[in-house]
């Protein structure tokens, strides 16, 4: 068991409240609710984590408490009137069966929202500053507005308690409404709630006392706040600590939820939910200092990916919960794991960010390595044993074959995996010898210990020839082959290398470099900073409005940061449209999308990333001879069936992952997970 598990392991009180132990989940919005309410999606998600042992449970990251703090944007919970209280009721039931507690945040968003959804109303905050996330201009608020929004709290709280969940937070952190109150970076009031720290807390001060008369003294009153927000005009360490300070001993918070950072920005929001370029827990010194100056227990999350470092943090007393919020999004059992010694099967989050990165462009949570979180009605995070054992074959190593031959192995089947390479994890290999993203190492490790301890039989440096896959006599074959790099259809293209080319060390470009970018993930804002690293001049060219325009929140802020600090031209709106040689140069030819001008580059190389092309021609060889054409029955994949050719004589084929079609990661695992499961 890992060092200091039992102080983890041991129950907190809070006025009369036990949680078992003190590994939590925090508010978060993953884009379940529907209609504003937690419906089923939304409860089987955080029950999951109840039944995989967790102490405290936290729902409804950003809940309205009004109907000026609109829900819509990330699919989050309203509770602005009484009709959510059954839902409460129903959601408390599932999750005290299992043993947690479930408590939900609550907030007023202010000017970190939209105008032009819902009721279209004005958004409103302490003054008339522009929130560059959303890019919102407020309206500052009267007393009229003070007023209203206060009672909602209070109402909000009591539709908390009558609902049967344990307690409630209010949100003061990432820069809703109670924090632009606080912070001199929003408010420029000059009344009584202006001005001083003082006067700045007056309206903080006020929706908790008025929660704390709704609810009673004995429920559970939270807050979760920034111990810095880490901007020049904003709040700094100490002021923090003195707003911490002062709602505790007035007896208004029962426990606090302390972070670093804010989310005024796109940087901001990189900061404040870091990822895999930050190291572990890199803010933990923000609560220690503020459990120092109080009384009530002290909550953190931050990029604490794992039980070593939560129970170190617990057991030192920098904090009294741990909070593993996107960790219990990569395996939610972690805590069971745990306390029945089995914590080296606990799938460990790798800080990748694409279950955050997915809600904040309109999208739901879902875990780059896990495709069973947030669909716990269709997928299982336990693979349930098949009726009858089968023979399956299964062609690469990388994320999707991996989870292929977990799956199959979990189900009971017997297992032949082959793989060219001598070593599992296919193209994530390459994507973590990119600067900070070797984190990514993580899931094809998990993976293929997995399969490993499942008796799968495993052979690496072997390409599997139609001979060698038709000896094992299989039932089923799964080509999870990968793909190879796209050249593209640029005139010239042969003159080109690819990403690949250059993270694996095949190719060392010097000099001046065009890196051309179709695709607009990680891949070549990861190459531009590799290469610009080693020296080489860097200009990064894409047809889209922006480099790097598929990534995520949480990760391409701090792609650009990087960039800029290494010096590379960021060219937006253009298509490579030729390359030809020039003495012992390129010249590349690029068109503006926009007005069709054309200009050249002279450059000593050419990279480009057009994606990847599925490797097939095994399962070519292959899908004459098997029974069903190589085809996928869709239907049947998406209803939770299994393939209606399993069972007839002779064998089944089917691809996955990027030998299906480039995707990513995710779709790999996801694509395994539903057609294994009901092999």
């Amino acid at each position: 068991m890992i060092a200091n598990a039992e102080a983890l392991l041991k129950p907190l009180t809070i006025k009369g409240l036990t949680i078992r132990n003190r590994v939590m989940s925090t508010s978060h919005a993953p884009g379940y609710g529907k209609d504003g309410k937690p419906q089923e999606r939304y409860q089987l998600y955080h029950e999951e984590k109840a039944k995989g042992g967790i102490g405290l449970t936290m729902f409804g990251g950003s809940s309205s408490v009004a109907i000026d703090s609109p829900a819509a944007p990330w699919a989050q919970i309203s509770v602005a009137d009484d009709t959510v209280i059954p839902h409460f009721q129903r959601f408390a039931e599932r999750v005290h069966s299992h043993g947690a507690k479930l408590m939900i945040q609550l907030t007023h968003m202010g000017r970190r929202t939209k105008w032009d959804t819902e009721n279209w109303f004005p958004t409103i905050s302490s003054s008339v500053r522009r929130e560059p996330a959303s890019r919102t201009v407020p309206r500052a608020m009267d007393k009229n507005d003070i007023r209203r929004v206060v009672k909602a709290f209070a109402d909000a709280a009591r539709r908390c308690k009558q609902g049967g969940l344990d307690g409630c937070e209010v949100s003061a952190a990432h820069g809703h409404l109670v924090d632009q109150f606080w912070s001199p970076s929003v408010n420029e009031r000059t009344d009584e709630y202006g001005g001083s720290l003082e006067n700045r807390m007056r309206f903080g001060k006020e929706v908790l006392e008025a929660m704390r008369e709704a609810a009673g003294d004995d429920y559970v009153i939270g807050m979760r706040m920034s111990g810095d927000e880490m901007i020049a005009d904003g709040l700094s360490h100490e002021e923090c600590v003195t707003i911490a300070a002062g709602y505790a001993r007035a007896g208004l918070v029962d426990f606090l939820n302390i972070m670093g950072a804010q989310a005024r920005d796109h940087i901001g929001h990189a900061i404040s939910v870091p990822n895999m370029s930050f190291p572990v827990a890199p803010f933990l010194y923000l609560p220690s200092a503020i459990k120092r100056e109080v009384d009530v227990p002290i909550f953190h999350a931050q990029r604490v990916t794992d039980l070593a470092t939560g129970a170190r943090a617990v057991a030192e007393g920098h904090v009294d919960m741990i909070a593993m919020t996107r960790a219990h999004i990569a395996d939610p059992h972690l805590v069971k794991k745990l306390s029945e010694g089995h914590e080296d099967d606990i799938r460990q989050c790798v800080g990748a960010g694409y279950c955050i990165d997915r809600i904040y462009v309109g999208g739901d949570a879902l875990c780059i390595q896990n495709a069973a979180t947030g669909r716990e009605a269709t997928m299982p995070h336990v693979i349930p044993k098949a009726d009858i054992s089968r023979k399956v074959v299964v062609v690469g190593a990388g994320p999707g074959g991996l989870e292929a031959a977990r799956v199959c192995a979990e189900r009971g089947h017997k297992v032949v995996l082959f793989e060219k390479s001598d070593r599992a994890g296919g193209q994530i290999n390459i994507a973590a010898k990119a600067t900070w993203r070797e984190a990514l190492s993580g899931i094809p490790r998990w993976l293929f210990t997995q399969v490993q301890k499942k008796g799968v039989d495993i052979r690496l440096s072997t390409e599997a020839t139609p001979e060698q896959v038709l000896a094992e006599a299989p039932e089923i074959v799964i080509m999870a082959t990968g793909g190879v790099p796209n050249p593209g259809h640029a005139k010239g293209h042969e003159h080109a290398v690819s990403t690949w080319d250059v993270l694996t060390g095949k190719v060392e470009p010097t000099g001046t470099v065009l890196l051309y970018d179709e695709i607009g993930g990680h891949n070549a804002a990861s190459t531009a900073e590799v290469l610009a690293k080693k020296g080489c001049l860097v200009e990064v060219a894409t047809h889209d409005r922006m480099v790097a325009e598929e990534v995520g929140t949480t990760n391409q802020p701090i792609h650009l940061k990087e960039l800029y600090k290494l010096g590379v031209v960021m060219t937006p709106n253009m298509e490579l449209i030729e390359i030809y040689p020039e003495g012992n140069r390129l010249i590349a030819a690029l068109r503006n999308t926009m007005t069709d001008a054309e200009e050249e580059r002279v450059v000593d190389r050419v990279v480009v990333d057009y994606g990847t092309l599925p490797v097939e021609g095994l399962f070519e060889d292959l899908r004459g001879q098997s029974v069903n054409d190589g085809e996928t029955d869709l239907d049947a994949l998406v209803e939770g069936r299994p393939q209606r050719w399993t069972g007839q004589h002779g064998f089944a084929l089917y691809r996955v992952g990027d030998a299906w079609t480039g995707r990513n990661i995710h779709a790999a695992i996801y694509d395994s997970l539903r057609l294994c499961k009901d092999l």
